[in-house]
């Protein structure tokens, strides 16, 4: 049985190996591995800006006091100009707006443009058309992302400003956690993103992003100069200012001197030039994108970088686990491998989550946890069934005929009881009734039966007290074992210790027949040591656990001589027992079978009493 379990084991590991992998194929653990990811950003998120950034929003109040959107774009000279008060000039002014096309007013374009045309810090948006990039074309690693066409500012303005893109990268789960530092054109033109051109702008040194691509995909191409956004800021974590603030002259020049200027959307359900301009971060379920771009510049300042742990070194975690709870739930109880399966689980989490704080560092660990769950719960059943296979089989087999605490013992040690038998040193007691044949002429058969009943009881019960195995009972005989199937200190001394009680117990059991009966039973015992084979003898059919040999033959030939009431032992019993029994001195006796007599010694009684 145990063998079996074994093979079915190592078979249903081998398809369980094979499962993690196909899922490991097919990308299914990413939406858990980026639940992990989004949690670990979001706790390691500072909050703490670079206090350059200034956020203009399009905001209500702007909407209030200008009216619907899209205004006249003759607006936006006087608010250039007071973004740069002369002197105090941002290092960089970005739109997260798209002027596309000549509006309704071309004297507001104009207006617009002369304003663009004064000030060289300004950065106007443009959009990379991708078409079918995302699930036809092959992205390669040491290449740009390529856009099948570039869509730039109204040709007025595009001459006049900094041009960037803001293609938003976006999840299946439509979560933006990655952007593409440039894309490039049909024609071979290179597009920095917005955040890239507004950090250069400000000074920051970008050698360390130029040849930057994360190796981990989130669902989008992952192309050269890809990267993971460290989003440590939400959207109240900006200094956020309206439109018409800066409009009217609210804000003060030395606010704006060396600063970072971000235009965008926080109005709700704005269109026209700008559209709707909401997405998701791993820690802002719904932000205004221009908090995104914001984030991007916040990095790229910071030359901050979110590194992944390589795949061998994700999959060897996985496989080690995945071996490691293979192993422990056979090498230990169930309470102490589930506490251990619960504290490597817990630690592989903490440690993650520990791993990202400390170094801005993500290990997947999620394919490990799979791994670990399904070879824990597949071999601690398999396990839990063995066992309980093996306590019933060793409860049906010698339940009635050893100590309970020996059938604990013998599955808690995972003693397999198999067909067959060992070679082992055990001491063999034979029991006889004397008087029984009168008896069963004066009894009727229930009343010989419920006396035999009596004296067996007594005699299970001495034999099970001092560790013995009842081997069998035969009519009116018992044949008992000691130091089989388990070991058991002392067995000599146990085996005469459970015929001088059986002998005590005998004397009620004898006086209350007498009275009853009128007749007379005893018991004659005999006791022998030495070498046996024992185990499982019979067919699988039909199967014993007993013991052969010749030295059984000797114990019973021993018990045959018996007299009424009498325990006779073996020299080899006599040896091992001699410091708390007394004995008679002994005779050789010839045995019927044997070349050479055996000397018997006949119990007396205990050396610390009668």
């Amino acid at each position: 049985m145990k063998g079996k379990i074994k093979r079915i084991a190592i078979a249903l590991n081998a398809v369980l190996l094979l499962g993690l992998f196909l899922i490991h194929q097919s990308g299914v653990l990413q939406k858990f591995d980026t639940l992990l990811f989004d949690y670990d950003m979001k706790t390691a998120a500072d909050h703490r800006p670079d206090e350059r950034i200034i956020m203009v929003a399009i905001d209500d109040a702007s909407l209030a006091e200008l009216g619907r959107f899209p205004w006249d774009r003759a607006v936006y000279a006087p608010f250039l100009a007071n973004l740069n008060p002369e002197g105090d000039e941002p290092k960089a002014i970005a739109f997260d707006i798209i002027f596309g096309e000549e509006s309704d007013n071309p004297d507001g374009d104009m207006a617009f443009a002369e304003a663009l045309s004064t000030y060289p810090n300004v950065i106007l948006p443009v959009t990379g058309i991708m078409g079918d990039n995302f699930s036809t074309s092959e992205v390669r690693r040491d290449e740009y992302i390529q856009a099948q066409g570039i869509i730039k500012p109204y040709e007025l303005f595009s001459e006049l400003v900094q041009l960037a893109h803001i293609n938003r990268v976006v999840t299946r789960d439509g979560v933006i956690r990655q952007t593409w530092l440039k894309i490039q054109g049909p024609d071979g033109e290179v597009v920095p993103s917005l955040g890239w051109q507004i950090a250069e702008m400000a000074g920051a040194d970008l050698s360390r992003y130029e040849d930057l691509t994360d190796p981990r995909k989130f669902g989008e191409p992952v192309a050269k100069n890809t990267i993971t956004i460290d989003y440590d800021l939400m959207t109240d974590d900006f200094l956020t200012v309206s439109f018409v603030d800066v409009l009217n002259g609210a804000l003060p020049p030395d606010l704006l001197k060396d600063s970072i200027v971000i235009v965008g959307f926080t109005a709700v359900g704005l269109t026209g030039d700008g559209g709707q301009d909401t997405g998701a971060s791993p820690i802002e379920k719904n932000f205004k994108l221009m908090y995104a771009h914001g984030n991007i510049v916040n990095q790229l300042l910071k030359g901050s970088e979110i590194a992944y742990a390589p795949s061998w070194a994700e999959l060897t975690f996985a496989l080690l686990l995945f071996l490691l709870f293979i192993w422990l739930p056979w090498r230990l109880k169930n309470i102490y491998s589930i506490l251990l399966f619960l504290i490597v689980f817990a630690a592989a989490l903490y440690g993650q989550y520990a791993l990202y704080q400390a170094s801005a560092l993500h290990a997947s660990i999620v394919l490990g946890l799979l791994a670990m769950l399904l070879a824990y719960l597949t071999n601690v059943s398999l396990k839990s069934y063995m066992d309980s296979t093996q306590k019933s089989f060793v409860t049906r087999q010698f339940g009635r005929y050893i100590s309970p605490d020996l059938v604990k013992q013998i599955v808690a040690q995972d003693i397999e009881i198999k067909l067959g038998g060992d070679l082992k040193h055990i001491t063999v007691l034979f029991l006889d009734i004397r008087g029984f044949t009168p008896l069963s002429e004066k009894l009727s058969p229930s009343e010989l039966v419920d006396t035999l009943n009596t004296m067996f009881n007594m005699i299970t019960e001495t034999t099970l007290r001092n560790s013995g195995t009842i081997d069998k009972f035969i009519g009116d005989a018992a044949m008992i074992l000691f130091n089989a199937p388990l070991d058991v200190a002392e067995h000599e001394r146990m085996a005469v210790q459970t015929a001088y009680e059986i002998q005590q117990g005998m004397e009620q059991i004898r006086q209350q027949i007498m009275d009853k009966y009128q007749c007379e039973v005893n018991v004659g015992i005999g006791i022998h040591s030495g070498n046996v084979v024992v185990g499982n003898i019979g067919s699988y059919l039909r199967v014993d656990y007993t013991a052969i040999g010749d030295n059984v033959n000797i114990a019973a030939r021993i018990e045959s001589q018996t007299k009424k009431g009498q325990v006779h032992v073996s020299e080899q019993v006599y040896e091992q027992t001699k410091p708390w029994f007394r004995y008679d001195e002994g005779e050789d006796r010839m045995f019927k079978g044997k070349s050479h007599p055996i000397r018997v010694y006949e119990l007396l009684g205990r050396k610390d009493g009668d």
